[in-house]
């Protein structure tokens, strides 16, 4: 009788593989179509082009490429008549807000729809209020909807541990089961990734034992560092046409610095960055108003002053 099989790698991922029976051993020998090798890998080549984009993620840029791989493998056992088995893709995130997350779960999409895992690939985002409704019954069927608009697709829950804090009588337990019931259900037709912070992940597994079992693909997003930030600074504030002055750069360097080490675990990253920029750009045009010459140079520069940061 055939048994599922665990895999690890580094603690870092867990497969289940669901072998399906089979009567005589294949013959191993048998040979494999390079047909679609040079396609397939170029897919790979174009995911890894949209992730090289991306500041850091060191760490996920290797995971996505395991995932591929696993994939990619798994297909060519099954077409040389190896043991293949359905995989269990749904996956947990975890990290602080403005890693990325959101932006890998959209390239995990793409990649899945490619590898025609996912006919679709679309990403549908949710968090709790869209899930959990104001009476019984209701959170069944507003999950079970959110189910069906991420049909061939990605659903992606973010802060999903808020799901499990309010108790026994809270409707977050039936938004949960429900998820639960679909993910087995309806496993070959969408993907489920819960994200959130890494101890309030953990803590959400404990909450039901059979819930960790069923995100065998974890992946960790570290905090950016400080150089990250900058790099990440730099290329928001040249994607709107401006730049950043010597003295600005050293004062907004000087500021991740302090914030990063304030703030800890509850650092915002590339979503504070982001903020600092736009809010830079908004006193750069009350600094101009009073300007009487303005020339490409001076719209373009955001300057030291143009950086107020609140305490």
């Amino acid at each position: 009788m055939s048994e599922p099989i665990r895999m690890k790698n580094n603690g870092q991922i867990s497969i289940m593989l669901n072998v399906n029976k089979r009567e005589k051993i294949p013959d191993l020998q048998k040979s494999i179509s390079p047909k679609s090798l040079s396609q397939e890998h170029a897919i790979l080549k174009e995911i890894e082009r949209e992730m090289n984009t991306l500041v850091g993620m060191t760490q996920i840029k290797k995971m996505m490429k395991e995932v591929y791989a696993w994939i990619y493998i798994n297909k060519r056992r099954e077409e040389a008549g190896l043991k293949s088995g359905q995989q269990v893709l749904h996956m947990m995130f975890k990290g602080n807000p403005g890693t990325g997350k959101t932006t890998v779960a959209r390239l995990i999409g793409k990649l899945f729809q490619k590898m025609d895992i996912l006919p679709k690939g679309h990403l549908i985002e949710a968090e709790r209020a869209d899930l959990v409704g104001e009476y019984i019954g209701h959170t069944a069927q507003k999950t079970r909807d959110l189910i069906k608009k991420a049909t061939g697709g990605v659903l992606f829950i973010d802060e999903a541990y808020s799901l499990g804090r309010g108790g026994e009588k809270d409707f977050g337990k039936e938004a949960i089961d429900t998820l639960v019931k679909h993910m087995e259900d309806k496993q070959n037709e969408f993907i489920l990734i819960l994200a959130g912070y890494s101890h309030e992940m953990d803590y959400f597994l404990s909450l039901n034992p059979g819930l960790h079992s069923r995100f065998p693909l974890v992946f960790h997003f570290p905090d950016y560092t400080a150089n990250e930030l900058m790099e990440i600074g730099r290329r928001m504030v040249g994607e709107k046409e401006y730049i950043l002055s010597k003295e600005a750069e050293a004062k907004l360097k000087d500021h991740l610095l302090y914030v990063k080490g304030v703030k800890g675990e509850h650092f915002s990253n590339g979503r504070y960055v982001r903020n600092l920029i736009e809010k830079a750009i908004r006193s750069q045009a009350m600094r101009l108003l009073s300007e009487s010459h303005l020339d490409k140079n001076i719209l373009a520069t955001l300057m030291s002053e143009d950086f107020n940061f609140s305490k």
